[in-house]
């Protein structure tokens, strides 16, 4: 069994056994770095595969896959989070997630370097993202947790995923880089 299928595994279990008052995050890395999302909203965890590109589309859309008849959006979000750009290979996941939005619910596949671990948080486990001001957008933050000795970055992916929203963090510039305006 490979740790896809292990993750897998785990994470169905975890849902089977339903802890009251705790949510379940899968976590995946990305840069060394630790992320999460809630178990809940994870349809599948699939290997890296080519994808169909789509013309005109901003550059974190890689492209789309057919899901077993369901075309599937995936979304590098190394560049909508500003992270160097990597080469996919053997260990690259897309994981499959269903977001909900006021138009109704969306199923998009983002891009990671490697799927980790799956683990349970209460809310008193769970702490405010730091306020950054106007150059930095945490919106997108559920929260934070301490995993062992890593901090976890909770992912609202209701929010992650809105492309408007995407583009928009990826608009978002330093106080002292933005453009002058001409008012």
């Amino acid at each position: 069994m490979n740790s896809v299928e292990s993750v897998e595994n785990e994470a169905n279990g975890l849902l089977q056994q339903g802890e009251h008052g705790v949510d379940q995050y899968l976590t995946f890395v990305m840069e060394d770095d630790e992320y999460g999302v809630d178990i809940l909203c994870v349809q599948e965890i699939r290997g890296w595969e080519d994808t169909t590109p789509i013309p005109n589309a901003p550059g974190f859309v890689k492209g789309v896959i057919n899901l077993r008849g369901t075309i599937v959006p995936i979304i590098d979000i190394r560049q909508c989070f500003n992270m160097q750009e990597t080469t996919y290979g053997s260990l690259t996941v897309v994981i499959v997630l269903r977001a909900n939005h006021e138009a109704g619910s969306r199923t998009i596949g983002i891009v990671v370097d490697a799927v980790s671990d799956v683990h349970s948080f209460s809310e008193s486990d769970l702490h405010s993202p730091p306020s950054l001001g106007n150059s930095v957008n945490t919106s997108y933050i559920k929260g934070l947790a301490q995993a062992g000795q890593n901090m976890v970055i909770l992912l609202d992916i209701d929010r992650a995923l809105n492309f408007d929203e995407l583009q928009g963090f990826m608009d978002v510039q330093p106080e002292a880089d933005a453009a002058p305006s001409n008012s």
